[in-house]
């Protein structure tokens, strides 16, 4: 009785163990990517608690118009003296959820499409394949202009269009994994034993995965960050009254951008430091976590016992 309420404690506490000597290990080889990664963290907090944290609305606005940064406005307001602050802030947000939400939904439709395509092969493969071929030939920015001026503006669509072309393009890669891993003797004594093919594929194929998809969950984020403010700043994104970075650059920046350099300075500046942060996160999480980087011990890096 005792072994059996034992067992969930050890597992319990491997598991600590593993995360302590990852974070141990992240601080200690990859300093940069640790500190970004306490950037993108605050970032996402910042986002997360934007209401609470914004000194104004992210649209109230006053009679003090194009203010540089003062005691009052430490960023400084636009044309219409709202306070830059407020909207960089809440910009986060529209960041970090744009963000997460097309890297998940992206990685979910990249490891649907490129998994099943390359486990079952044959014509399946092909025609799928041809399929996503296609989609690939067009430029990524323009199929995100003629997609967005058919479904409308707003962040569930960008977050729809988003996730959709980033997972197609991106099953490719998965799809070589899966051709891979299906080619180890695991999967074959599987088959011998006559484990049916859902069962191999969630498994041995899909479980075996998880680092990638992590690794690719990670890397994607900063794309995707990108691409909404590019379409934002073209005006096919998130639309007013709602801030974003790449639409605070299009607007008012550009008029002012003279007279009121702030206006494109800080906006700038936030999506550069998030686009970099969380770069350097991804690559520091792909060095630790990628297999065929550490050697093949797991996800990881410590070798199972």
């Amino acid at each position: 009785m005792n072994n059996i309420n034992e067992t969930p404690s050890i597992e319990g506490q491997q598991r600590r163990n593993a995360l302590t000597s990852f974070l141990f290990k992240l601080f200690r080889e990859k300093p940069l990517g640790a500190v970004c990664g306490v950037i993108t963290l605050v970032l996402l907090l910042i986002g997360i608690f934007a209401d609470v944290l914004a000194p104004y609305g992210m649209n109230e606005t006053s009679g003090n118009r194009l203010l540089p940064p003062s005691a009052e406005y430490w960023l400084g307001t636009d044309d219409l003296g709202r306070d830059l602050l407020s909207r960089v802030i809440h910009g986060a947000r529209v960041s970090m959820v744009v963000g997460l939400s097309v890297s998940l939904l992206g990685t979910i439709i990249s490891v649907g499409i490129g998994a099943l395509s390359g486990y079952l092969g044959g014509k399946f493969d092909m025609i799928l394949q041809r399929f996503v071929d296609a989609w690939l030939c067009f430029p990524a920015l323009l199929l995100y202009l003629v997609v967005m001026s058919f479904v409308g503006l707003g962040m569930l669509q960008v977050i729809l269009v988003l996730s959709l072309a980033f997972g197609i393009g991106g099953s490719r890669f998965f799809r070589n994994i899966t051709i891979s891993l299906r080619e180890n003797d695991y999967v074959t004594a599987a088959k011998a034993i006559g484990c049916s093919p859902t069962r191999i594929f969630i498994r041995h194929i899909v479980i075996n995965m998880m680092g990638y998809i992590i690794v690719a969950l990670t890397v994607r984020v900063p794309e995707v960050i990108l691409a909404e403010a590019s379409l934002s700043f073209l005006g096919l994104g998130i639309p007013p009254p709602n801030p974003s970075w790449g639409s605070m650059l299009s607007t008012s920046a550009r008029t002012y951008m003279v007279t009121a350099p702030w206006l494109a300075i800080w906006p700038g500046l936030a999506l550069s430091i998030s686009v970099y942060a969380v770069n350097m996160f991804g690559d520091a999480l792909r060095d630790l976590l990628d297999p065929r980087l550490r050697g093949g011990q797991g996800s990881f890096g410590f070798a199972k016992k």
